[in-house]
C-alpha cells in the first residue's frame, strides 16, 4: 500500500510540473494578445491598414466605373450593394471585422459606439490643432479585440453625393436607400468619417 501510494504521489508531481510547462508555453505562444502584456501594436496596425488599403481600392474601382457608365445615382447604388460585399470579403480572406462610422452617417447601422465617437470628435480636434489627416489614426484593446481607427477625409470626387451642394434630384435617389440620411454638408478636405478594423485575440 505504502509503495502505491508513493508511485501516486509522483504522478501526481510529474502532472503538476507537466501542467506548468504547458500552461508556460501556451501563454509564451500567445502573449500578442495576452491578458497580461500589451499586444504587438505595430503588427495589428499594419493588418489594420492593409485591409483598409484593399477595402478602399476595392470600393474606388468600383465606384469610378459606376460614375463613368451612369454618374452619381449609379455610385449611390453601388455603395448600398457592393461596398458590404467588398467588406465581408476582406474580412473573409483577412481575418478581420472592417467597417466605417461618421458623426453625420448615411446608414444609421454605420453609427459609432461612444469611444468611436469619441475618437471622431478627437480628430476633429486634431485637425482643427493642424494635425494633418493622413497622418491621424487611434487604437485600443480591450483585452479580447483590437480595434483601430483611421478618417477618411473628403475628396473632391465624393461632393456630388457627400457635398455642400446636393442636387435635389440625386438626394432624393440616395433617401430611397438612405431615408435617415445626414451624410452631407462636408467639404474637400473635412473629415467624412473613419474606417474601423476589429482585430480579435482569437484570429
Amino acid at each position: 500500500m505504502r509503495l502505491i501510494m508513493k508511485k501516486l504521489k509522483y504522478i501526481v508531481a510529474a502532472y503538476a510540473v507537466f501542467a506548468a510547462f504547458a500552461y508556460t508555453f501556451t501563454a509564451f505562444d500567445n502573449r500578442a494578445f495576452s491578458g497580461q502584456e500589451e499586444p504587438d501594436v505595430s503588427a495589428l496596425q499594419e493588418k489594420a491598414q492593409s485591409a483598409i488599403m484593399n477595402f478602399q481600392k476595392a470600393l474606388k474601382g468600383e465606384l469610378m466605373a459606376a460614375m463613368q457608365k451612369g454618374g452619381p445615382k449609379a455610385a449611390v447604388e453601388i455603395c448600398n450593394e457592393k461596398a458590404p460585399q467588398i467588406a465581408e470579403k476582406i474580412n473573409l480572406d483577412e481575418n478581420v471585422i472592417i467597417s466605417r462610422t461618421s458623426l453625420k452617417v448615411r446608414n444609421p447601422g454605420n453609427a459609432p459606439d461612444d469611444w468611436e465617437k469619441k475618437t471622431l470628435q478627437n480628430f476633429e480636434k486634431r485637425k482643427t490643432g493642424g494635425e494633418a489627416i493622413k497622418t491621424m489614426n487611434a487604437s485600443q484593446y480591450d483585452g479580447e479585440t483590437f480595434t483601430y481607427m483611421k478618417p477618411i477625409p473628403m475628396m473632391g470626387m465624393c461632393s456630388a453625393c457627400h457635398g455642400t451642394n446636393v442636387s435635389k434630384p440625386l438626394y432624393e435617389h440616395i433617401s430611397q436607400y438612405y431615408p435617415d440620411d445626414k451624410a452631407i454638408g462636408f467639404k474637400p478636405g473635412d473629415i467624412r468619417g473613419a474606417f474601423v478594423v476589429q482585430i480579435s485575440s482569437e484570429n
